[in-house]
């Protein structure tokens, strides 16, 4: 008895040790086959409770991608409760967001990030080829996934828009917001300035596919310069019209 008794203190105790141990480099395993590729941490150091490296958004596709330096620590308070909490800061943020994990739940809150705008080229590949340009600005006070169910709350702000294919710019300012309901989740796009007006609704709910249309509008003195731009995601409707459509 007890030599079985040595045994079994001696396994909890090495799993515990592999616990407390376990490398920063399992973050990156963990997050790039949550995303598909889509997402990793390079370069990473440390362990799972406090570690740091470089949150990569990434194509897997083209190869090409966005880099943003990434430091993390989990509050050992919230291990007592049965669930993770880390306090996680992203370069050029001033107060870090919260992410909470446990078996069932995922939830961020107070999210704040920029990013170039060629990272709706990676989110979306059919604009790629634009090489868009500007700023994104996203704000995220809450995003909670559990099973197949999202809530949310978020804002992106694209800033001084721009694209390759066209020399018109800014094309202006726009502005998607995002919330959730009991229908699931809304997305609403909308144009704060500029000569291209764009407008559109989405949702998504459970285990259906993310819906979204939407109309670009250009007035007449700039069809001719923004028109090859619209082609490429929309369908041309007349007046300067055109349709878009993402699924």
């Amino acid at each position: 008895m007890k030599r079985w008794k040595g045994l079994a203190f001696g396994a909890a105790a090495y799993s515990v040790a592999l616990l407390v141990t376990a490398p920063a480099t399992l973050v990156d395993a963990a997050l790039r086959r949550a995303s598909g590729g889509a997402l990793r941490v390079v370069e990473a150091r440390g362990s799972i409770w406090s570690g740091s490296g470089q949150l990569e958004l990434l194509d897997p596709q083209r190869g090409n991608g966005i880099a943003k330096a990434l430091s993390w620590r989990v509050l050992p308070g919230s291990l007592w409760r049965g669930h993770a909490v880390y306090d996680v800061l992203l370069a050029d943020t001033a107060t870090p967001a919260r992410v909470t994990l446990s078996p069932s739940r995922i939830e961020i809150a107070n999210v704040r990030v920029e990013l170039p705008a060629s990272a709706i080229g990676i989110a979306v590949p059919r604009l790629a080829p634009a090489r868009l340009t500007g700023e994104l600005s996203i704000s995220a006070p809450r995003v909670a996934l559990e099973g197949r169910e999202m809530r949310a709350s978020a804002t992106v702000r694209w800033r001084n828009a721009g694209a390759a294919l066209t020399p018109v710019s800014p094309l202006g300012e726009y502005e998607m917001r995002i919330e959730s309901d009991e229908q699931g989740v809304r997305a609403t796009l909308a144009t704060l300035s500029g000569p291209l007006e764009l407008k559109g609704q989405g949702s998504w709910r459970g285990e259906t596919r993310p819906a979204f249309t939407g109309t670009a509008h250009v007035p007449a003195p700039y069809v001719e310069q923004i028109a090859p731009l619209l082609r490429l995601v929309a369908a041309e409707s007349g007046d300067g019209t055109f349709q878009f459509v993402a699924r």
